[in-house]
C-alpha cells in the first residue's frame, strides 16, 4: 500500500479510497498547470487520466499551451489546490526552452518575418547615425535598407554590416537631410516582403548646416521681388504727377480750381462681358396665362441674359424632363434655394392669377395645383422676401421686371420689397444688379457694350428679343382693345 499524507504524517491505507479518513488527499479538489515565459503567465487545469491497481497512481494532463513565444525559455510549475497548510513543498517546477523560428517555421519564412527590435539615433553637428540590432547568424542576413521620407524628398541607404568588427549591432549615417525638418524612416531586411521597423529622426539646426535650396532661392528672391514692385510703384506715382502738371501749366488753372471744375471724363469707359468661371445662376418665374406671344419673349429673354450677360439661367421650358423626373413643385422649391438671383416676369396674367388664388379655397388649389403653380410661386417668394426683410438680410437675390407692353400695376403687391425694372429699358441696371457693378462713379460713367436699349438689337440674339415684343406687343394691345370694346358695348346696352 502507498501511503497517504495526513497532517504532514504518512499514513498507510488499507484500500485506495480515503472515504474513511481524514487525509489530505480529500482536500485536493484539483491541480493547476502554470507556464511562464518572461512576462507571459498561462494556467491550465490538471485532469486524471489513468487509475493503476488499488494504490492511487494518477497520471494528470494539461490541455496545450498555444502561442508561446518562439526560441524563449519558460518555467513549467505543477501546484495543488487548495494549497496543504501543513506543507512545505507543495508544488514542483520544471524549465525548459521552446523551439526557435527555424526550427518550427524554417528559414525563408523567418527572414521574412524578423526586424530590428533596438533602434537608436544620434546626431552630431551635422552627422547624423543610426544604430540598429542584427539578424541572428541562423538567419544569414547580410544586407539590410533603410529609407527616410521628409521635405519633398526620398533618401535610399544600402547598409552591408561588417561582421567582423560586431556580429550583434551595427551603425549607419544618414546623409543629404534638411536641417530643422522632421523625417520619417524604415529600416528592414534586404529581401522581398520583409517586415520594417519604423522611426522617425527630426533633424537639428545647426550653424553649418545646409538649407534647401529651393528656401535658400525663395529667400533670396523675395527681397528682389519686394524691390522691383516698389519701383514700379515709385515709377507710375513719379509718371502721372508729371503729367498732372503738364495738364496744370496747360491750362494755367491752379490744382485746386481744377480739382473742382474739371471734368475727368473724356469718353465713356466701355465694359465688355467676359465669361466667367462661375457665373450667377438665375432662376425666371413667368405665366403663361398671357399667351404664346408672351412665352416667346420669356424665351428669348433668357436665351439674350445667358449669352450676353453671362449669367446661368434656369428656365422650366428649358428642363422639361427634370420637372417630369422631380415634380413641379419640387424642382422650383430646388432651385429657388440654389440660384443666386430670382427674376419674377410680372404681366397681366400673373397678377391675374396672384388675385384668383386668393379668392379660391385650399381645396381647389389642392385639386388643380398645376394650373395655380406661378401664383403659388409668388405667394412663396413673397413669403420669403417678408421674413428676409424682418432679418435685415439683402433682398438683393429677388427682382422683378415687366416688359414695355405690361404695366406698372401688373406686379404683384407682395413682391413690393423687390427691386424692379423696366425691359429692356433697364439692361444697363440688370447687368449691373447680376455683378455688383456700380455704373456711375463720381467723374465718370461705365457703358455696357451692346446691352443699351441702342445697342442690344445689334446682336442677334437682341434683334431676336426686340422682334418678340413687338408681336407680343401687338398681340396684347388687340387683346385688351377687344376687352374694352367689349366692355363698352355691355354697358351701352
Amino acid at each position: 500500500m502507498r501511503p497517504q499524507w495526513c497532517h504532514g504524517t504518512p499514513v498507510r491505507m488499507e484500500s485506495a479510497s480515503c472515504a474513511d479518513s481524514r487525509c489530505l488527499c480529500r482536500l485536493w479538489a484539483r491541480l493547476i498547470f502554470t507556464v511562464s515565459c518572461f512576462s507571459s503567465r498561462r494556467t491550465r487545469p490538471l485532469t486524471p487520466a489513468m487509475h493503476k491497481g488499488s494504490v492511487v497512481l494518477q497520471v494528470y494532463h494539461s490541455d496545450p499551451f498555444p502561442l508561446l513565444p518562439l526560441d524563449s525559455r519558460c518555467v513549467v510549475t505543477v501546484m495543488a489546490l487548495p494549497v496543504p497548510e501543513l506543507w512545505e513543498r507543495f508544488y514542483t517546477t520544471k524549465q525548459f526552452s521552446t523551439r526557435s523560428c527555424p526550427e518550427k517555421n524554417g528559414l525563408e519564412m523567418c527572414k521574412k518575418d524578423w526586424y530590428p527590435t533596438y533602434i537608436e539615433v544620434t546626431q552630431d553637428g551635422d552627422n547624423v547615425s543610426v544604430t540598429f540590432n542584427l539578424a541572428p547568424h541562423n538567419l544569414e542576413i547580410t544586407q539590410y535598407f533603410s529609407t527616410c521620407y521628409g521635405a519633398g524628398r526620398r533618401n535610399y541607404v544600402t547598409v552591408k554590416p561588417n561582421f567582423s568588427v560586431n556580429q550583434t549591432h551595427h551603425r549607419y549615417h544618414l546623409a543629404n537631410l534638411v536641417a530643422a525638418t522632421n523625417y520619417s524612416c524604415e529600416i528592414a531586411a534586404d529581401l522581398v516582403d520583409a517586415v520594417r521597423k519604423r522611426f522617425r529622426v527630426w533633424i537639428q539646426p545647426t550653424g553649418d548646416t545646409p538649407q534647401d535650396p529651393e528656401k535658400t532661392a525663395v529667400t533670396v528672391l523675395l527681397p528682389v521681388g519686394l524691390l522691383l514692385a516698389a519701383i514700379c510703384i515709385v515709377s507710375c506715382v513719379v509718371f502721372y504727377q508729371r503729367k498732372w502738371r503738364k495738364l496744370v501749366e496747360k491750362k494755367h488753372l491752379k490744382p485746386d480750381i481744377l480739382d473742382e471744375y474739371c471734368d475727368k471724363q473724356e469718353e465713356p469707359a466701355s465694359v465688355y462681358i467676359t465669361p466667367r468661371t462661375t457665373p450667377p445662376r438665375l432662376l425666371i418665374i413667368y405665366s403663361d396665362k398671357d399667351g404664346p406671344a408672351h412665352i416667346a419673349v420669356v424665351l428669348q429673354l433668357a436665351v439674350f441674359l445667358q449669352k450676353h450677360m453671362a449669367v446661368q439661367v434656369s428656365l422650366d421650358l428649358w428642363e422639361a424632363l427634370s420637372m417630369m423626373e422631380e415634380g413641379t413643385f419640387s424642382w422650383y422649391s430646388s432651385r429657388i434655394q440654389e440660384s443666386d438671383f430670382i427674376l419674377v416676369i410680372c404681366s397681366a396674367g400673373l397678377q391675374k392669377k396672384h388675385l384668383e388664388s386668393m379668392r379660391t379655397s385650399e381645396d381647389e388649389l389642392e385639386d388643380n395645383p398645376d394650373h395655380h403653380i406661378s401664383s403659388a410661386l409668388v405667394a412663396m417668394i413673397g413669403e420669403e422676401l417678408c421674413h428676409t426683410k424682418a432679418r435685415g438680410l439683402d433682398l438683393s437675390k429677388y427682382i422683378t421686371a415687366i416688359f414695355e407692353y405690361s404695366r406698372e400695376m401688373d406686379v404683384p403687391t407682395v413682391l413690393g420689397l423687390a427691386s424692379h425694372y423696366t425691359l429692356p429699358r433697364d439692361f444697363p441696371l440688370l447687368f449691373s444688379h447680376f455683378h455688383a457693378m456700380a455704373l456711375h462713379r463720381p467723374g465718370s460713367r461705365l457703358q455696357v457694350a451692346h446691352i443699351s436699349e441702342e445697342d442690344y438689337t445689334r446682336l442677334p440674339a437682341g434683334a431676336a428679343l426686340s422682334l418678340a415684343i413687338q408681336q407680343a406687343r401687338m398681340g396684347l394691345g388687340d387683346t385688351r382693345t377687344g376687352t374694352k370694346g367689349s366692355s363698352q358695348t355691355s354697358g351701352d346696352t
